[in-house]
């Protein structure tokens, strides 16, 4: 069993070892998605990239990242994974919904 914390939402839950990301988020209530990534998910399938989560603890106990990821997370920093192409294998904490600049504006608002 693992433990996946949902940090914006302040939520932990626990998890079998290879369960998927994704499913067990929304099996939870968590909320992955923004507006524009309800009305066009993929289901899971890794197509649309919306289901992006930024791995911020426990990164080394997540599968390793798919070809798919490394084409549709391209301009996200390293930390960003796509929640439906992950297994869980150890506790993990992660942010729901993050900026895809987010990492970079706070970069800049310190140098200005």
């Amino acid at each position: 069993m693992a433990t996946v914390k949902f940090l914006n939402e302040n939520t932990e839950i626990v998890v079998a070892d290879g369960a998927n990301l994704r499913f067990k988020a929304l099996e939870n209530r968590i909320d992955l998605y923004t507006f524009s990534g309800k009305l066009m998910n993929c289901g899971g399938y890794g197509q649309c990239g919306t289901c992006v989560v930024d791995v911020v603890e426990g990164a080394e106990n997540l599968s390793l990242r798919k070809a798919v990821e490394e084409r549709k997370l391209k301009k996200w920093p390293a930390s960003c994974r796509l929640a439906c192409q992950v297994t869980v294998h150890g506790p993990v904490s992660v942010l729901t919904k993050p900026k895809r600049s987010g990492k970079a504006a706070s970069t800049t608002s310190q140098t200005a």
